[in-house]
């Protein structure tokens, strides 16, 4: 690939991450500072701290006070979601909105929206503005609101069809769609956003057309490299995204005086593959997801997307895995994450539900498993997760989506299964948007569900920040625990003014930079919180010095 990498919107940070302005005022003070930092005592992990306990303690006495409970998880920081698709993850009402303002039409018998003119079958989209029951009833086909499935629609049928619904709807303004999902994510204390979306469709469909299947991967590569045909489309695709960019920063005011939250948020895109589509369109998609991970630090990576049980998806998927593989060797620096185990008994034969995730960990090689559901059907599914725990394969577990799409729930999911085998695991939305959820109530249901309490929910999103695709070192010396990387061991984490040497270490490292972030936030939450708690939460035995957390 040829050609200048378009600069960046402050809203996705270079490689060399920029730190907050108050980090930078901590770096030229420690770059003057004759004073040696004096290290502390290293980590204790034999029990909470102090503030953790008290926090605790205060959860446990608003667990049946709603709005208390709601406002607490509101307040909560919660790392980073990982897995999102954009168009599912903009609001219902923000999509009707647009369908609205572009004079679009919604079908009256399936309530899909089409550009207009509008025709006898279908109503003008404005008509939600004048008609309630109308306005209700398009909300509910383009969203699991309200849904209760029959004999004609299960919840995961109806899931699937709200995107055809309102797919012609979705493309119009990524760029309002994603300052809507940035800002949510950063006022709901967030620090880190990787978002799914398609760029470049049509140029890599016409591509893989042009080529062919190829059983030769790497002469099916060859063939869409030759003449620059790639080149073309990973160039289209960053004007797509420049575009989308555009977009966004009006939409969120982020050059005026009062931006919204969202503008400050490092966001990276994930380039989405249709699972479903003919295999040269499948490996057209992979490799431009590849390259643009390669040429454009606003994507980290890929993912496969659409139903799992899709037959052609079932009928290629070891194909695909075979894919991932050949391209993982190609661009061993691009990380991946797939989408894998998203199925039940009844969505395909049951041998169907042995393989998935063991072919995405040990074929395609994946660093992340989106759901990851079906994991007690895999073969020896036992000895799986000890491989997905040895190698730290996260999980992405959006229990929302898993409850209406798949409808798994409470002991029957496998959550608890992956954190009693020290799998790392991070919650996340999915498409908030048409499951009418969103992140804090995402950790308030894994907290009610499975009677976590605060320090799980605080490694919860230190551990999405942790696998988060963002460049840079990590805060942390391993994936073990959460002891600071020697440069930074004598800090108080999240501290203002950093010294001289873990100043140098935050700017050299993007993820290490939210990271210490999301600290800072921590110390401010708990001191918030372990002042509401009874006063003999200070008392309880066990506890650790707050200094180092």
């Amino acid at each position: 690939m040829h050609g200048m990498v378009p600069s960046l919107p402050s809203f996705v940070p270079r490689r060399t991450a920029r730190l907050a302005p108050v980090l930078s005022a901590a770096l030229a003070l420690a770059l003057t500072s004759t004073q040696p930092a004096q290290a502390a005592p290293e980590e204790d992990t034999s029990g909470p701290t102090r503030a953790e306990a008290s926090v605790s303690a205060y959860l446990r006495g608003v667990r049946d006070r709603p709005e208390k409970l709601a406002a607490f998880f509101r307040a909560l920081p919660k790392g980073a979601d990982l897995h999102n698709h954009l168009s599912g993850a903009a609001t219902t009402e923000l999509l009707l909105r647009i369908a609205v303002e572009a004079d679009y039409c919604i079908d009256t018998t399936t309530l899909t929206a089409s550009a207009p003119p509008c025709t006898e079958n279908t109503r003008p989209a404005a008509d939600t503005l004048t008609d309630p029951a109308f306005r209700r009833q398009v909300i509910r086909a383009w969203s699991m609101q309200d849904f209760t499935p029959s004999q004609g629609e299960s919840s995961h049928d109806h899931f699937f069809a709200t995107f055809g619904k309102f797919g012609a709807v979705s493309g119009l303004h990524p760029g309002r769609l994603l300052a809507q999902v940035s800002t949510s994510a950063a006022k709901q204390h967030q620090f880190y956003l990787e978002t799914m979306w398609t760029p470049a469709w049509y140029a890599a469909d016409a591509l893989a057309t042009k080529v062919g299947y190829h059983s030769d991967l790497a002469l099916m590569r060859d063939k869409m490299l030759a003449d620059g045909g790639m080149d073309a489309v990973v160039q289209e695709a960053m004007s797509e995204t420049d575009s989308m960019v555009k977009e966004f920063r009006t939409a969120a005011h982020c050059d005026t005086d009062h931006p919204d939250a969202g503008c400050a948020l490092p966001v990276r895109f994930i380039a989405q593959v249709d699972r479903g589509g003919p295999p040269e369109l499948v490996f057209a998609q992979m490799l431009l997801g590849v390259e643009l991970a390669r040429h454009d630090p606003r994507f980290v990576s890929l993912n496969l997307v659409g139903p799992e049980e899709n037959p052609m998806a079932v009928a290629d998927y070891r194909l695909h895995m075979r894919m991932l593989n050949y391209l993982r060797g190609v661009y061993p620096d691009v990380p991946l994450t797939l989408h894998a185990g998203e199925l039940v008994p009844g969505l395909v034969k049951p041998e169907d539900l042995r393989f998935h995730v063991r072919d995405a960990v040990l074929t395609a090689h994946s660093d992340r498993i989106g759901h990851g559901v079906d994991i007690r059907h895999e073969d020896d599914y036992r000895e799986l997760l000890r491989l997905m725990a040895r190698k730290h394969v996260l999980v992405e577990v959006p229990l929302t989506s898993n409850a209406q799409v798949l409808g798994v729930t409470g002991p029957a999911h496998p959550f608890p299964l992956y954190r009693a085998n020290h799998v790392p695991v991070a919650l996340a939305t999915d498409d908030q948007g048409v499951e009418r959820t969103d992140i804090s109530r995402e950790y308030q249901r894994a907290a009610r569900t499975y009677q976590l309490d605060y320090p799980v929910l605080k490694d919860l999103a230190r551990t999405s920040l942790e696998y988060g695709f963002l460049r840079g070192r990590s805060l942390w010396r391993d994936r073990n625990g959460h002891q600071p990387v020697p440069a930074c061991a004598g800090d108080r984490l999240g501290d203002a003014t950093p010294s001289k040497r873990c100043a140098h270490f935050l700017a050299s490292s993007a993820k290490a930079t939210v990271q210490w972030k999301q600290e800072d936030a921590f110390h401010a939450f708990e001191r918030t919180f372990a002042a509401r708690a009874p006063q003999a939460a200070s008392r309880t035995t066990n506890t650790r010095a707050d200094a180092t957390r």
